[in-house]
């Protein structure tokens, strides 16, 4: 079990007693001066993946050697196991979207990733996990399913899959699918491990917003992945509105009771 490492709650993260990993966003890294915090925890044993979000790894363009280097550099700097980002893009043409953006589930669009992705593995000291994100819309004229797109992806590439459970449910229930129909599709011998995040209902739509209490539905969720194959391991995202500590240890707690595994609390 694990939780994300925010500055807002460093404090809380840096006191669980029982914290295996945590995750940190990777541009928020200095990799010659880390935050006091991450060394300390990282000094304590408790394994730091950086996570990065602005690599553009679905991009039209190569990425960025220098963001690449960054995130190798943190990698070193933290003793990370390994590193994660986004199957997504948030650049093109010179453009920020500031938000990450799906990418087309087309032969281009997953040359592309393809392209990238590799480049990025050449350059890391760790090995690379990719995440599948929440979208409120998806790109007409897919010429794959998501899971078979993903799969292709994973076996091209030889990353390993970020799962993320909450994204999952909120893809699913925004198409009006059943969200385990990706699941059973998916090779979850390639999850390195699971991201877990709570949203809210707006304009008709579930937003993935990381700023509010993981739903039952999610939780249930974890608990039919864990029956076909439960991941090494479950990470609880909070990115605002962040509740008394006794609120975020009860959701780390029922993350640990739904996936079968050791509570930090």
């Amino acid at each position: 079990m694990g939780i994300g490492w925010r500055p807002e709650i460093a404090g809380f993260v840096g006191a669980l007693p029982g914290l295996r990993f945590t995750e940190v966003v990777a541009e928020s890294v200095h990799p010659a001066h880390p935050a006091d915090g991450l060394l300390a925890l990282r000094d304590r044993g408790v394994k730091i993946v950086p996570h990065g979000v602005k690599l553009s790894l679905g991009g039209a363009e190569p990425v960025a050697a220098e963001r690449v280097a960054h995130l190798a550099a943190c990698a070193e700097a933290l003793g990370a196991p390994l590193v994660s980002e986004h199957v997504a893009f948030v650049r093109a043409g010179g453009i920020e979207a500031g938000h990450l953006l799906p990418v087309p589930r087309t032969r281009a669009a997953l040359d592309a990733l393809t392209a990238n992705i590799r480049r990025t593995r050449a350059e890391l000291p760790v090995p690379l996990a990719v995440e599948p994100i929440a979208t409120l819309f998806d790109w007409p004229d897919a010429e794959y399913t998501e899971a078979d797109f993903l799969t292709e992806l994973l076996e091209r590439t030889d990353a390993l899959l970020l799962l993320d459970v909450a994204n999952v449910y909120a893809n699913a229930r925004n198409r009006g699918e059943d969200p385990l129909d990706l699941v059973d599709r998916l090779p979850l011998e390639r999850i390195a491990y699971c991201h877990v995040a709570g949203g809210s209902e707006a304009g008709g739509r579930y937003h993935d917003t990381h700023a509010a209490a993981v739903p039952s539905e999610v939780l249930d969720l974890i608990g039919e992945l864990c029956a076909r194959r439960r991941p090494p391991g479950f990470l609880l995202e909070r990115d605002g509105r962040y509740p008394a500590a006794r609120e975020l240890q009860a959701e780390l707690d029922a993350i640990a009771e739904a996936s079968g595994l050791e509570p930090v609390t």
